[in-house]
């Protein structure tokens, strides 16, 4: 076996961190260990996949850097970098200089480098009972139909369970049938007032007069207080949009900080690295969330990592349970459901965002979940990496929307939505 090959399976062994690595002598765990997580995004410029497919929705693979335009805030950017990456049966080619040493006394399999590895990521801190059960039943049916004898993959959760990267079916659907929720951040909807992450980030970062308002009807309802002590109530309106804040801050900072160390160790993997996340979706409404957004496809575009979404609730309704209604006042009953409906599109966004902005797939709004996971472990043959200095774009802190345009016709594209422009670090004496 070849130093890249014994170099690649110790990676797929050991770096990746989804795999025990007991089986080695203590001194051979410290040389194949991962280093200490840390986030490094070039600041100074942005990447930008995109995915062009003709009418019949085949890939196109032979554009040049002139047949494409990219907008930053409707403001045409220069393309300052241009590759076409071919991630469908892709290999990885590593520089030999690059490779690290391996001891020789280490054993490494006798079977040949995967062309494909694939992470299925179970977001089981947001999915239902219901809709992980389904989501379970789904999974282990696709295993059969959808891999192949050389691919590897690996079962892995939110909340941190994983079952090693392995060609083991049984290994897999064994990892997959161990899944349950995870209850650590959620809401349980039992409060008084009942207040959710996003009527409390109305309340608190968007000052909404109106969500506040209905926080504190439901108060005066679920406390039975008399009317005139309705500023009772809006305090207590206001220490549960606090209590609630604070939780769902906490929820996505997890979710999204493994996500960006899945997208950051998977850079390491040989073949085509694709990612599958099934979740019903979750809130990222604030700059940071915006912010750890923009960097998982930074790392993701920089690793080469295609990130497909599915979303786990199948074809589902976003109308209020009898047990869900707050104060059962017309108007208060109206505007939960007006904010159950703004919610859930919100959810979406975040699925639909990682897709399209790594050249991935979003399944959605369908109860085929077998087939929809069949379909994501299939990755686009043919990314567009574009790339665009930020020396020209006002550097302001806030999220910015980016557009792509080709200079021909009959063709569709899908590309990356946008990105936080980071403030210029300030300047140290």
């Amino acid at each position: 076996m070849t130093r890249n090959a014994r170099w690649c399976s110790t990676i797929i062994l050991c770096c990746f961190g989804f795999i025990s690595c007991t089986q080695l002598p203590a001194q051979e765990k410290k040389e194949t260990q991962a280093p200490p997580f840390k986030i490094e995004v070039d600041v100074n410029a942005v990447l930008v996949p995109v995915v062009v497919r003709d009418g019949q929705g085949r890939a196109v693979g032979n554009l040049e850097k002139e047949d494409f335009q990219l907008f930053d805030q409707n403001k045409p950017q220069p393309i300052s970098g241009f590759t076409i990456e071919k991630r469908a049966g892709g290999k990885n080619h590593t520089n030999p200089a690059e490779v690290a040493p391996v001891p020789r006394d280490v054993r490494t399999p006798a079977s040949p480098l995967p062309e494909r590895c694939i992470v299925f990521l179970f977001d089981d801190m947001h999915l239902s009972p219901s809709d992980l059960g389904q989501v379970q039943k789904a999974a282990t049916k696709m295993l059969a139909t959808a891999l192949s004898d050389s691919d590897v993959a690996a079962v892995v959760s939110t909340s941190g369970s994983n079952s090693g990267l392995t060609r083991d079916r049984a290994r897999l659907e064994e990892a997959i049938a161990k899944l349950r929720p995870e209850q650590l951040y959620r809401h349980d909807g039992r409060g008084c007032p009942n207040v959710d992450y996003y009527q409390a980030d109305l309340i608190l970062n968007k000052h909404d007069k109106t969500a506040l308002e209905a926080a504190t009807d439901d108060a005066l309802g679920c406390a039975s207080l008399d009317p005139r002590m309705r500023n009772v109530a809006e305090r207590m309106a206001r220490t549960a949009a606090s209590n609630a804040l604070m939780l769902g801050d906490q929820d996505v900072r997890v979710t999204l900080g493994m996500l960006i160390e899945i997208v950051r160790r998977m850079g390491t993997l040989p073949g085509q690295r694709t990612l599958i996340l099934a979740s019903p979706g979750f809130l990222t409404v604030t700059a940071e969330a915006m912010m750890e957004t923009s960097q998982i496809l930074d790392v993701a575009a920089q690793s080469n990592v295609t990130i497909s979404t599915l979303d786990a609730r199948g074809l589902y309704t976003a109308e209020l349970g009898a047990n869900e209604r707050g104060s059962n006042t017309p108007w208060n009953v109206a505007y939960e459901s007006q904010s159950r409906l703004e919610s859930v599109s919100l959810n979406q966004d975040v699925m639909a965002e990682l897709a399209e902005g790594t050249g991935g797939t979003f399944f959605y709004n369908s109860n085929d979940l077998q087939g929809g996971f069949k379909l994501l472990t299939a990755a686009p043959e043919y990314v567009y990496l574009l790339e665009f200095s930020l020396q020209n774009v006002k550097r302001d802190g806030t999220y910015h929307h980016l557009g792509v345009k080709v200079d021909k016709k009959g063709l569709q594209l899908q590309a990356r939505r946008g990105y936080f422009a980071p403030k210029p670090a300030k300047a140290t004496k």
